[in-house]
C-alpha cells in the first residue's frame, strides 16, 4: 500500500495515469469512467442531497455531484488531494485521515443520503470491509445507498483467473472484492459487473 508520502507526490498525477489505464481497457481500472457515470446516475436520482465520499482524492466525481447541488462530506488520506479537490469545490467539508483506522469525527454523528466510495476500500481486508460496512450502514438516511465503484468480481474464481491474467501488474497488497463472499454478510447487497476486473457493488438501507 503506498504511504502518506506517495500518495502525496501522486496526487498531481493520479487523473493521467487513470485515463490511460482505461483507455486501453487495462486493470485495475478499466471501465472506470462507466462506473462513475453509474453511481453519479443513481446518486442524483435519490430525493436526498447529502452526500459522503470516502477517499475522493482529485474529486474526479464528487466535483459533479456538487455541481448538481450535493452537499459533499469527504474524507481522503492525502492532503494535497484534499487541496486539490477543494480548489474545485470550495464549500465542501473534506478531511484528512486513514479511512482504515476509522472516519473523521466530524463525519460522525450526520445521515447521508449517498455514501460513495471509488477505487479506496481495497485497502480494507475483507473481515475490515464487513466491519466497515456496518458502521457505514449506520450513517444512511433512511433508503439511504452505499456504492461502491471498485475492481470487484462475483465469484473467487473470476477474481482468480483475472489475477493469473494479469500475474505481472496485479497488486497483492490490495484485497478486491468478491460479491458472493461479501452477500453472505449483507444478503440485500447487490452487484453490476461493469468489465472483466470491476464493478458497482449497492448495500441499501431499507426504511
Amino acid at each position: 500500500m503506498l504511504n502518506h508520502l506517495e500518495f502525496d507526490l501522486w496526487a498531481d498525477g493520479y487523473d493521467k495515469s487513470v485515463a490511460v489505464s482505461e483507455e486501453n481497457d487495462e486493470y485495475p481500472f478499466a471501465g472506470y469512467g462507466q462506473i462513475l457515470n453509474t453511481i453519479y446516475n443513481h446518486v442524483l436520482t435519490n430525493p436526498g442531497r447529502q452526500v459522503l465520499d470516502i477517499g475522493f482524492g482529485t474529486g474526479t466525481l464528487t466535483t459533479k455531484l456538487y455541481e448538481q447541488g450535493c452537499t459533499i462530506y469527504g474524507q481522503d488520506f492525502s492532503q494535497r488531494m484534499i487541496d486539490l479537490a477543494q480548489e474545485k469545490m470550495p464549500e465542501a467539508h473534506l478531511y484528512q485521515g486513514d479511512f482504515t483506522l476509522g472516519l473523521a469525527n466530524e463525519l460522525m454523528g450526520r445521515q447521508y443520503d449517498s455514501i460513495i466510495a471509488t477505487y479506496s476500500l481495497h485497502h480494507l481486508s475483507d473481515t475490515q470491509k464487513v466491519h466497515f460496512f456496518r458502521a457505514l450502514l449506520g450513517l444512511l438516511a433512511p433508503n439511504g445507498c452505499i456504492y461502491v465503484g471498485d475492481v470487484a468480481f462475483r465469484t473467487r474464481e473470476e477474481l482468480e483467473a483475472c489475477r493469473r491474467r494479469m500475474a505481472e501488474k496485479w497488486d497483492e497488497d490490495e484485497i478486491y472484492f468478491v460479491f458472493e463472499e461479501l452477500n453472505e454478510a449483507f444478503p440485500q447487497l447487490e452487484f453490476e459487473p461493469v468489465t472483466y476486473c470491476s464493478g458497482v457493488l449497492y448495500l441499501k438501507r431499507e426504511g
